[in-house]
C-alpha cells in the first residue's frame, strides 16, 4: 500500500503565521515545498525531482522574501519577474507558487494532466511568465523582457534561472554578450550549479571550468553562493541589487536532490555507480515513502524544537502498488535502435555516434561502453553536435547524430540543410518523436520533424513499427541508403507489440498490410499510432464495416506500383500521423494519389495532431486531439457514412 500526501495551503498560512525568524521559517517552507514537490511527482507518475529539489531554497526566497509580485499582485506592469529557463524544475516552482497562495491547491494534484500542470512551464499557468523546457533561451527572453520594461517606463527586475548543464546551449553565450553590450542592468541570471546533468556529471560532459571569471569576461557583475543557505542568497542578491550599471548573475552552488540523503548528489553519484538516477520519473513506492518521511520528519522535528504540534499532510491517495497496463510483449524500439547500433559498430569501423547528453534515454549507452573512441558526448548543443557530425562526414565517416526530435530537427535545421548540400551521408535520430508521452508538455513533443527534414534534398524519412522493423531500418540506413537518413524513434511502448507477417522484407516506398479490410484502408506508422489504428478498425469490424491497416515505415517516400495495388478498390484512403498534419505521411501519401492520377476517385482524409499540444497522459492526449481508437472509429464511421451500431 502507497499513500500519497499533501501539505496544504491551511499548513502554509499556519506556518507564515508562527514565531519563527525569518531565515528559519524559509527553511521549513522549503522543506514542505520538498515534501509537495515529491508527492506531486509520484502522483504524476513522473516529473524531475533532482533539479526541483536543488532549486528549492532559490524559489522560496524568490518568492517568499525577495521579489514583490505578491505585494503588487501577478499582473502588476511593475511586478519582479522571475522564471525558470530550464523549466525541469518546475514541480518545485509549483510546489512553491501554491504554498505562497498564487496557484490553486488542486492544481498541484494534477501536474502533467489534462487541464492541470504541464510538465514543462507553460505561460497558461498563473505567474508563469515564459514557455521553457527547450534550453538556451532564458537569458534572451529576460534581455527582451527587461527591455520591454524600461521602454515603457516600468520598474521591476528580471529573474531568470538557468542550469549549470544548460550552458553548454550556445544561445546562452550569444545572449552574455548582447545583454552586456545592450547594457541591460535590470536582469539578474541566476545559475542554479548542481554540477550533473541530466545523469552525468557536468564535468563529464563537457566541463564549464570558472563561471565567475567566463561570465566576467562579457561583462557582467558575478557573484558566487550557497544556494541552500538563506544568510548567503541574502548577501549576493543584495550585493547584485547594489550593481546598477551591467547586467549581474548569481551562481548558486547547490546540490542535485537537496533534502532527500539518499537523491542527493555525491552519495547517488557513488552508489549509481557515475550514474544520477533521479533526474526524471516517478520514485518506487518504498522510495517516495522513504523520501517523504525524511522531508516530514525534518519538518516536524524542527516545529518540536520550537513547542509547535506537528503537521500532518492530506492524503489524496492509497492504494496498492500499481501494475503496468503494458503487455509483458510490449518492448521499447530504442533499445532495439540500441542493439542495432553495437552490432553494427563491430562490423563498421567508420561508424562514429554523436549524443547530446541523452544517452541512456536514446539507447547509446551499450554502444558508448563498446566503442568510447567512436562514441562524441557533445552535451546539451545540438547546432555544434550537427556540424561536427558535417565534419566527420567530410573526412569519410558515417556520423550518426541523436536528440530528442523536437530539439535536433529544428534547433539545428540550418546545420542539417548545410550539411545536405555537401551530397555527405549522416545519419539522424529523432528520438522522443510525437505526441507522446505528453506529461512534459509541448517542448518536447515533436510533431514537425518529419516536415521539417522533408523539406530537405536527399533526405530518407523512416519509423519502425517494433524492435525487429526498427533494426531493419537502422540497416538499411546505415548499409544500404546513399542519402542523408533520418530514423523516427518513439521513447515509449505502445499498449501492444505491432506483429508484422511472417516473412516481412523492408522495401523502400513499400509498407505492409497489418490488417485486413474491405471498406477502406488506414496507413500509419510508428508502434503508438499503429496500435489506435488497429484498436479502430477492431472496433468498426464488430459493426461491419472493414477498415484495412496498413504499416508505413517510409514516411516521405512511396512506391507507386504497390501503392496502386493496395489501393485496389477501395474508395476510402485515410492517414493517421503522430505529428502536424503539415508534411507528415498524410501529405505523402496525398502527393501519391496526385501523381497517380487518382486525387478524385478515392475519399481521402487526413488524422494528425492539429491545434496546441496537449499535456497530460497518454490517453488523455490522444482523446484530446481524437487520436484514440475510439475517436478514430467515430471519424472513420462518419466519413464512410455509417451510423454507429
Amino acid at each position: 500500500m502507497v499513500t500519497i500526501s499533501f501539505l496544504t495551503s491551511g499548513d502554509f498560512d499556519r506556518v507564515s503565521k508562527e514565531d519563527w525568524s525569518p531565515f528559519e521559517r524559509l527553511e521549513t517552507i522549503s522543506d514542505m515545498c520538498r515534501f509537495n514537490a515529491l508527492s506531486a511527482v509520484k502522483l504524476a507518475g513522473s516529473g524531475h525531482l533532482g533539479s526541483s529539489l536543488s532549486s528549492m531554497e532559490l524559489f522560496v526566497w524568490l518568492y517568499f522574501h525577495h521579489m514583490n509580485v505578491v505585494e503588487l499582485g501577478v499582473d502588476h506592469p511593475d511586478r519582479d519577474i522571475f522564471f525558470s529557463s530550464k523549466g525541469h524544475d518546475c514541480p518545485g516552482m509549483y510546489s512553491v507558487l501554491m504554498a505562497r497562495g498564487i496557484l490553486p491547491y488542486e492544481k498541484l494534484l494534477k501536474l502533467r494532466r489534462l487541464g492541470g500542470l504541464d510538465g514543462h512551464p507553460d505561460i497558461h499557468i498563473p505567474s508563469v511568465e515564459a514557455n521553457s523546457g527547450s534550453l538556451g533561451m532564458g537569458i534572451s527572453k529576460a534581455k527582451g523582457m527587461a527591455l520591454g520594461k524600461k521602454l515603457q517606463g516600468r520598474k521591476g527586475r528580471v529573474y531568470v534561472m538557468t542550469g549549470d548543464g544548460e550552458l553548454q546551449e550556445g544561445q546562452i553565450w550569444e545572449s552574455l554578450q548582447t545583454t552586456a553590450h545592450q547594457k541591460v542592468e535590470n536582469v539578474t541570471a541566476i545559475v542554479d550549479r548542481n554540477q550533473i546533468q541530466t545523469d552525468m556529471c557536468v564535468s563529464d560532459i563537457i566541463g564549464l571550468g570558472d563561471l565567475e571569471q567566463k561570465f566576467r569576461s562579457f561583462g557582467w557583475h558575478a557573484v558566487t553562493c550557497n544556494g541552500h543557505d538563506f544568510s548567503d542568497l541574502d548577501r549576493a542578491f543584495r550585493e547584485a541589487d547594489a550593481v546598477r550599471d551591467r547586467p549581474k548573475v548569481i551562481i548558486a552552488d547547490t546540490v542535485k536532490g537537496k533534502g532527500v540523503s539518499f537523491m542527493e548528489g555525491p552519495r547517488a553519484l557513488e552508489e549509481g555507480k557515475g550514474m544520477y538516477p533521479w533526474h526524471a520519473g516517478a520514485p518506487a513506492d518504498d522510495v517516495h515513502e522513504a523520501a517523504t518521511r525524511e522531508v516530514l520528519e525534518r519538518v516536524n522535528l524542527a516545529r518540536e524544537k520550537r513547542g509547535l504540534p506537528p503537521l500532518s499532510p492530506e492524503i489524496v491517495e492509497k492504494r496498492e502498488p500499481r501494475k503496468s497496463s503494458l503487455k509483458a510483449t510490449a518492448e521499447k524500439v530504442v533499445t532495439a535502435y540500441g542493439e542495432a547500433l553495437l552490432e553494427l559498430g563491430g562490423k563498421r569501423k567508420d561508424l562514429v555516434v554523436l549524443d547530446g547528453d541523452l544517452s541512456e534515454d536514446c539507447g547509446l549507452r551499450p554502444f558508448e561502453k563498446a566503442y568510447p573512441d567512436r562514441f562524441i558526448e557533445n552535451g546539451i548543443a545540438e547546432q555544434d553536435m550537427v556540424s561536427t557530425a558535417g565534419g566527420l562526414a567530410l573526412q569519410g565517416l558515417l556520423p550518426v547524430v541523436n536528440s530528442f526530435g523536437s530539439f535536433l530537427s529544428s534547433r539545428a535545421n540550418e546545420q542539417i540543410y548545410n550539411n545536405v548540400g555537401e551530397k555527405t551521408k549522416i545519419i539522424y535520430a529523432c528520438h522522443y518523436a510525437g505526441l507522446i508521452p505528453a506529461g512534459p508538455g509541448k517542448s518536447h513533443q515533436s510533431v514537425r520533424d518529419i516536415s521539417l527534414f522533408g523539406a530537405l534534398p536527399r533526405c530518407a524519412i523512416v519509423e519502425g513499427c517494433n524492435g525487429a522493423e526498427t533494426k531493419m531500418l537502422v540497416n538499411w540506413c546505415v548499409e544500404e541508403a546513399e542519402e542523408t537518413c533520418m530514423i523516427r524513434l518513439v521513447i515509449s511502448p505502445s499498449p501492444r507489440t505491432i506483429q508484422l507477417p511472417a516473412g516481412y522484407e523492408l522495401r523502400p516506398g513499400r509498407g505492409v498490410e497489418l490488417r485486413p479490410g474491405k471498406d477502406g484502408i488506414l496507413f500509419s506508422s510508428g508502434p503508438v499510432m499503429l496500435h489506435e489504428a488497429l484498436k479502430a478498425s477492431e472496433l468498426l469490424e464488430k459493426e461491419g464495416v472493414g477498415i484495412a491497416v496498413v504499416n508505413m515505415p517510409w514516411l516521405n517516400r512511396v512506391d507507386p506500383a504497390w501503392f496502386d495495388g493496395i489501393l485496389a478498390d477501395h474508395r476510402y484512403l485515410f492517414s493517421l500521423d503522430n505529428h502536424s498534419p503539415v508534411g507528415g505521411l498524410g501529405d505523402t501519401l496525398l502527393n501519391a494519389l496526385d501523381r497517380g492520377g487518382k486525387r478524385g476517385k478515392v475519399s481521402f482524409a487526413k488524422f494528425a495532431v492539429e491545434g496546441d499540444l496537449a499535456c497530460g497522459t497518454p490517453p488523455e492526449a490522444l482523446r484530446a486531439h481524437r487520436l484514440d481508437g475510439e475517436s478514430l472509429a467515430d471519424r472513420i464511421r462518419e466519413a464512410v457514412g455509417r451510423k454507429p451500431s
